[in-house]
This record gives C-alpha cells, sequence and structure tokens, in this order.
C-alpha cells in the first residue's frame, strides 16, 4: 500500500551543520512522526508565486510546520518586541498561499505552531507578539474541552510540548477552540473546511515516539490524507 504524499513547506535557514551556505529545512522528528505514521513527508521550496494548484497533484495532505515569527503586517500591526525573530517575507507568502489552497480545496490539513498561528491570521485573526511568560521548552498538561476523537485521541488529557513566544490573541473565523491553556491562550481549534483540518499550538512531533497520543494525531491526520 502506497504512502500517501504530506506536503511540508521547507523552512528557510542562515545556519546548518551539514551544507556550507543558507539552506532549506525540515525538522526531522516532524518527518519521522509523518513517516511512522504511515505517511510520506515531502518538503517543497518556498518560491515566488508558488502556484500550489500544479506543485500540490499527487499530495494527500498539508502539514503547516513551526517555524519563525510572522511579519506582525499581516494582521495590521508593526513590530512591537525585540523577541521577534525568524522573519521572512517569502516564508510568509508560501505558508499562508498553501494554507488557504489546501483549505479552499478540500486536502487534509494540521498546523503545527507557527502553523497554527498563520491558520488564525489567515482567517482574521491576530496575535500576542511576545507573551509575558513563554511557552519555549515548556511541557505542561492540556485538557480538550471537545474533538478528542476526531483529533484520533484515546483520551482527552494529554501532555504538550511547546516551544513558543507568541500565541493568539483576536480568535479567527470559522475557528472551533478545543482546548486552553492555564494561562488562557489557545492550545488547539478545529478548523471549518472541507476536509479534515486542525491545529495546534504545541509540537506533537517533539515526543510522538514516546506519547502514544501525540503518535495518534499523526495516525489520524495521516490517514485522513489517505482518503484524499
Amino acid at each position: 500500500m502506497s504512502r500517501p504524499k504530506i506536503a511540508i513547506v521547507g523552512r528557510l535557514t542562515e545556519h546548518a551543520a551539514a551544507i556550507r551556505y543558507s539552506g532549506v529545512v525540515s525538522a526531522r522528528r516532524l518527518l519521522e512522526s509523518v513517516w511512522n505514521a504511515g505517511g510520506d513527508p515531502i518538503t517543497f521550496l518556498p518560491v515566488a508565486n508558488p502556484d500550489w494548484k500544479t506543485r500540490l497533484e499527487g499530495i494527500s495532505g498539508v502539514l503547516l510546520a513551526g517555524g519563525g515569527d510572522i511579519n506582525p503586517i499581516w494582521y495590521g500591526q508593526e513590530p512591537e518586541t525585540d523577541q521577534l525573530y525568524g522573519i521572512d517575507d517569502l516564508q510568509d507568502e508560501n505558508d499562508f498561499s498553501i494554507a488557504k489552497y489546501a483549505l479552499d480545496n478540500g486536502i487534509p490539513v494540521l498546523a503545527i505552531c507557527r502553523g497554527c498561528q498563520i491558520v488564525n491570521v489567515l482567517k482574521g485573526g491576530s496575535l500576542v507578539q511576545h507573551m509575558d511568560q513563554d511557552h519555549r521548552h515548556h511541557v505542561h498538561t492540556i485538557q480538550l474541552t471537545k474533538g478528542a476523537a476526531e483529533l484520533g485521541l484515546t483520551k482527552p488529557e494529554l501532555e504538550a510540548s511547546c516551544f513558543h513566544h507568541q500565541a493568539i490573541d483576536k480568535l479567527g473565523d470559522d475557528l472551533e477552540v478545543l482546548a486552553t491553556a492555564e494561562e488562557g491562550h489557545v492550545e488547539a481549534f478545529k478548523i471549518k473546511a472541507k476536509a479534515w483540518a486542525y491545529g495546534v499550538q504545541w509540537h506533537p512531533e517533539d515526543n510522538s515516539t514516546t506519547n502514544q497520543q501525540q503518535h495518534e494525531l499523526f495516525l489520524r491526520f495521516v490517514s485522513e490524507a489517505a482518503k484524499n
């Protein structure tokens, strides 16, 4: 049985140990999490005018990965903190455009961390540019108020590994909150779309090999992609 191909927009980087110059990367744990769930992760080069209709032929699912910060101009703000990092307009253009294409055309979507924030801004929401107490290197317990079964989880409580210093401020349209952190910010939402589509603020790939529920999330995503 062939593996459904999962598109991941590569992350532009100026530093990578295995190459001499700037590069395009995807997190190894993320790729392995998709592979271990039965999918075949494909990293796409960010380009101007990416033409996703053509490039996503044969692709069954889109994973919106973590990464640097979104340029605040996308949600109508100017930079308000010196904590912003990794802003790249080409990266933003590709992430927003692939998210819109996938959601509009019935391609299953899993949005992780930055990807979750991309969807929120795409849907008219905004972000807290820098949290008072950020969640970098932060592990906490999340209780889903709904949607656990739709995410493929066997129980609604799970241990989430986080790495983010921004959070959803204004919630975008067509997003249904499924979980919030103790501090009150959104940790998971369902996206109203033509296919299975969800966003999580944590990084399920961090511990998917040791935490069954994180693996279950990837299993559900890949199984939905296989139907596409």
